[in-house]
């Protein structure tokens, strides 16, 4: 057994039972499979960590440590113990993509190991709230640094920028740039070929979360590689600028077929019953699943400010 495998499973032996008392809400997903904690080298010292909740991007070099999310807080130390060439070093920076427990759970873990932990300037009021409702709120753990449009930071040979787009899957989703690696993580503003989590009562906006997911799919180059918070387990959770435009595509259907279905009269209640929508068959799931979730949500914004 090498170090890290033997320091992951010491973590997992150790913290599991607390953790699981300490985990933060999440929006319902369909039931996966016991999932294993996995390193993926990407390219430059980038790379990404999956294990349960939204996918955790890293930049691990003998210059620069950082992690972006968190996921929960029984799988924050395994990522934290096997993070490659680490050897107990502080990580310069942690990042939160947006305020989603299943993105920030793990910053009690992540914390006492790093210098700061970043994000969007609406992040912290939005995890309050949400961990208000959730009757969670002595569990949160804040970013104690935040920006309102662009942060940036170079950390030896890599810069790692972050934007602000608008409201997209939330009102405080941030893109974090690898520039050097030309590696991008789109935290929750990309769920790749599955039925997305949209969170209105955080700030979502369908709409906007289209033209963002447009934007970017021209502001990078055929090269780079994209980091999804989440992904249908064909696909996975990594990939290209055309699985953008899939999700853009996905999500304009969504709007369109709503659009549609209250000009043929419908109620709320008739709209959300629908399986599977028409024309995105990789996003087809067996349920439980989000769909009715999404045709409601996007009901409620159509028809928002109307009698």
């Amino acid at each position: 057994m090498n170090r890290r495998d033997f320091l992951i499973r010491s973590s997992a032996a150790s913290l599991g039972l607390l953790a699981h008392r300490s985990l933060l809400a999440q929006t319902p997903a369909p039931a996966t499979p016991a999932a294993k904690p996995e390193f993926k080298a990407l390219r430059r010292n980038v790379g990404y960590f999956t294990m349960r909740g939204g996918t955790i991007g890293w930049l691990a070099s003998s210059d620069g440590l950082a992690v972006v999310d968190t996921q929960f807080a029984d799988t924050a130390p395994l990522c934290l113990a096997g993070l490659p060439g680490r050897q107990g070093r502080t990580l310069d920076v942690v990042i939160n993509t947006h305020h989603h427990g299943d993105h920030t759970g793990g910053n009690g873990v992540f914390k006492p190991a790093a210098k700061s932990i970043v994000a969007h300037a609406n992040v912290p009021a939005l995890q309050r709230a949400r961990a208000e409702r959730d009757h969670l709120l002595d569990r949160q753990v804040y970013a104690d640094a935040t920006f309102a449009d662009s942060w940036r930071r170079e950390l030896g040979d890599e810069v790692i920028s972050a934007k602000y787009h608008g409201p997209g899957h939330t009102k405080g989703d941030i893109i974090v740039h690898f520039e050097k690696a030309n590696v991008v993580h789109m935290g929750d503003l990309m769920f790749n070929r599955i039925y997305p989590a949209i969170d209105r009562p955080g700030g979502a906006s369908i709409r906007h979360w289209i033209e963002i997911l447009e934007q970017q799919s021209h502001a990078f180059d055929a090269d780079t590689i994209f980091i999804y918070g989440h992904g249908n387990p064909e696909f996975g959770v990594t990939g290209k600028r055309g699985d953008l435009a899939v999700f853009r595509d996905y999500l304009t259907g969504l709007l369109a077929h709503v659009e549609r279905e209250i000009a043929a009269g419908k109620k709320k209640e008739e709209i959300v019953k629908l399986e599977n929508l028409p024309g995105f068959p990789q996003f087809h799931q067996k349920p439980p699943h989000r769909l009715g979730a999404n045709l409601a949500t996007a009901y409620e914004e159509l028809t928002a400010g109307k009698d």
